[in-house]
């Protein structure tokens, strides 16, 4: 089956391999969101500030993603190298938020499937 859309997917062909990473990215997506969420919460030293960083730090993350790495057709298209290092980038701070609020092994064990995914991504298909 191919597809006619912009980035990554545009022109891919599907094949399991592709499809499971598809489901594990977005996996990645929602998890980033998750501890980027979880991180907030616990880092404010009053309830402001948490309430600020819990719902403020996944907004800004989601804002990156819409303008820079929408799968439908980011508003702001970038290079392929300059997309990659966002999207690590960008994920990434979901490995950092984890690893601060001490969950040092869930962090590592996402990062990896993180780096896996982003490189399935860009040179399968």
């Amino acid at each position: 089956m191919r597809i006619d859309r912009p980035g990554p997917v545009g022109q891919r062909q599907w094949t399991p391999l592709t499809a499971g990473n598809a489901g594990l990215a977005f996996g990645l997506e929602l998890a980033l969101l998750a501890s980027l969420c979880y991180w907030g919460f616990q880092a404010g030293p009053n309830t402001g500030l948490r309430l600020l960083f819990g719902l403020g730090a996944p907004a800004l993350a989601a804002g990156v993603w819409a303008l820079f790495l929408a799968a439908g057709g980011p508003a702001v298209r970038l290079p392929v190298g300059a997309e990659i290092v966002v999207k690590l980038l960008v994920l990434g701070a979901g490995a950092l938020a984890l690893h601060a609020t001490g969950r040092s092994t869930l962090a590592l064990v996402y990062g990896a499937l993180v780096v896996v995914s982003v490189a399935l991504e860009y040179t399968t298909g």
